[in-house]
């Protein structure tokens, strides 16, 4: 492989690691101010603000737009965008791209998916209502992940990060998955036929090798604007426009996203979606069914499920563990992996539609059981020793 290729398809991963990393210490300073200004005396205005009505009904079923819901379903598919563009750029010419790299990162995340699940379910079998809610724990938040790393600097090798990443990406199409088959209202189907032949417009100009993005970023805005009629999650065609976008405009819209989504978009979310008032609320609340499930299933059941399976990958000789780390250092990023946080708490709002009590519960679950997993993670590879640069 020439220096030049490997440029070529090492060199994106890289921006992306950096980009995500500086992205997450911007979350979690959004993310602390939303929780000290939902208990502070703005916290009217805060919550008034969210919920003020902006704009027109656009579909029936959701009801007059919001800033949240501007937030939740339009700008988070601008969010899933990104997402997709890097899947498809990781399968067709990144980490991803053969079997033998995709072995440990699927394995992984497969395992740190199922895991958290089998967690919250057993801890909230016995309370009716809640079965909806076992994604929540199940999606990593690599943002503010890779800005723990960040923090860390050295002590975590490159080797590590990308493994992290790559996990990610795979953990990321499971969401996406579990978003479109599991978090679906009923469907309109003339807007799900509409949306089809957008898409199929969008595969057209790809294979007579249209390459401006005007075209692409127009017809998915009419994407988006069909797929929110038609029921399934709106986020959900970023995901399928990114499919249909050809790999040079990919590279460009990817470097005009990527700090877009990183220091406005996901931060926005986070303000928006981590603010929680504590008044009245007891230290007891942590034990109740929804949150004790969904902090267990972060900070247990994610790094059971990923340390346990890259040590039964190695162990098995079906994959190594990444080079130049230690399994002090694997088990310190399997903590890491338990910070749910972004996608937690969006999945948190599609299982639980309308029902504010239990929003409140899924917040305190995912930030206890992130925080946690935060803590973990970053003391554990604070103290492993100095790993390879990154």
């Amino acid at each position: 492989m020439t220096a030049t290729h490997k440029r070529s398809t090492v060199s994106p991963l890289r921006d992306f690691v950096q980009s995500e990393a500086a992205g997450g210490i911007v979350l979690m300073v959004a993310s602390a101010l939303a929780l000290i200004v939902a208990n502070s005396p703005w916290a009217e205005i805060y919550f008034h603000t969210l919920h003020a009505v902006t704009g027109p009904v656009i579909a029936p079923a959701h009801g007059a737009m919001t800033v949240h819901l501007w937030i939740n379903d339009a700008l988070m598919a601008v969010f899933f965008l990104l997402v997709g563009l890097e899947i498809k750029g990781e399968f067709s010419s990144g980490r991803l791209t053969t079997w033998e790299q995709r072995r440990l990162p699927v394995l992984a995340a497969v395992a740190g998916m199922a895991v958290p699940a089998i967690f919250y379910l057993g801890i909230t079998a016995s309370t009716p209502g809640l079965s909806n809610g076992w994604a929540i724990p199940a999606a990593t938040d690599i943002a503010f992940a890779m800005g723990l790393l960040a923090i860390l600097g050295r002590r975590a090798p490159a080797s590590l990060k990308l493994l992290l990443v790559t996990i990610a990406i795979v953990d990321d199409m499971g969401a996406v998955a579990i978003i479109a088959l599991v978090y679906t209202a009923h469907l309109d189907v003339p807007s799900l036929g509409a949306a089809a032949l957008v898409l199929a417009a969008m595969f057209a100009l790809a294979r007579f090798h249209v390459e401006r993005l005007t075209p692409y970023l127009l017809l998915a805005a009419l994407l988006w604007y069909f797929v929110f009629l038609s029921g399934v999650h709106a986020t959900i065609a970023g995901v399928a426009a990114a499919m249909a976008i050809p790999d040079a405009p990919r590279h460009r819209l990817e470097a005009v996203l990527n700090p877009l989504v990183a220091f406005l978009i996901v931060p926005l979310f986070g303000f928006a979606n981590a603010g929680v008032s504590l008044g009245g609320m007891s230290p007891a609340i942590l034990l109740a069914p929804l949150p004790l499930g969904i902090a267990l299933g972060l900070f247990v059941g994610k790094q059971i499920g990923i340390f346990g399976s890259i040590w039964l990958a190695a162990k098995t000789r079906f994959a190594a563990k990444p080079a130049g780390t230690s399994w002090i250092q694997v088990y310190g990023m399997a903590l890491l992996a338990g910070i749910g946080f972004t996608m937690s708490l969006f999945i948190g709002g599609l299982a639980f539609p309308g029902r504010p009590e239990l929003i409140d519960e899924v917040k305190i679950g995912v930030l206890a059981g992130s925080l946690l997993s935060a803590l973990a993670g970053y003391l554990v590879l604070r103290t492993s020793g100095r790993g390879a640069s990154a």
